[in-house]
């Protein structure tokens, strides 16, 4: 938990109780669904929710803002945004129905009511909404044929409606569609842990 004072240190103590609950929530969770490598639960705080927090750096969400988290597994990037900014409306959503289960399980337990969590592909999905986040589901240019169709065109917020898409590594080939319109983040420039060094966060508007 130290780790998310480390970088964000003005949280109002709901919201590091909140946090503070994080890892309790999903070891119980983990015992029945496994959301979470084993591996990685030890690192749960930096490769779990401060990497979901990165977003958080590159954009701070006006109020009334929507966000849909395709693919959130466990509820990654969502619910560590969800707990950072209570007035930004999450719905996340994934195809697996027990991962739900576990969203749903623990946005009840931390009390969250800006969250609402279905199984659904994104394909299906009809509403809209400011920013789409993931955290690589897919490669980005099939992404960009699920969710198209739900980025509203009116902007509130600092930079342009689109994606906001969280990934590691070479991204050259995969982004060359998009060359004209995308901005690349490095992690490494918001946090100094060896986890970030190839890890990005891509803004594509749409």
């Amino acid at each position: 938990m130290d780790i998310i004072l480390k970088y964000f240190p003005n949280l109002t103590e709901n919201q590091i109780q909140q946090f503070q609950q994080l890892q309790p929530l999903y070891a119980e969770w983990n015992a029945q669904i496994n959301v979470i490598s084993r591996k990685d639960f030890s690192e749960f705080y930096e490769r779990h929710v401060l990497h979901s927090l990165a977003i958080a750096k590159f954009i701070n969400f006006t109020d009334g803002t929507k966000v849909l988290d395709v693919g959130t597994g466990g509820g990654f990037p969502g619910i560590p945004l969800a707990i950072l900014f209570p007035k930004v409306q999450f719905h996340l959503v994934d195809s697996i129905g027990k991962k739900i289960k576990v969203v749903n399980g623990v946005a009840t337990s931390l009390n969250l009511k800006n969250v609402t969590a279905e199984q659904i592909r994104a394909e299906q999905l009809k509403q809209q909404y400011d920013f789409i986040v993931s955290r690589a589901v897919t490669k980005l240019p099939d992404f960009v044929k699920w969710i198209r169709k739900n980025v509203i065109r009116k902007q509130k917020n600092a930079i342009s409606n689109g994606i906001l898409y969280l990934k590691g590594g070479d991204l050259s080939e995969e982004l060359k569609p998009f060359k004209h319109s995308v901005f690349i983040q490095d992690l490494s420039e918001y946090f100094d842990e060896e986890f970030f060094s190839t890890k990005k966060v891509v803004h594509l508007p749409l």
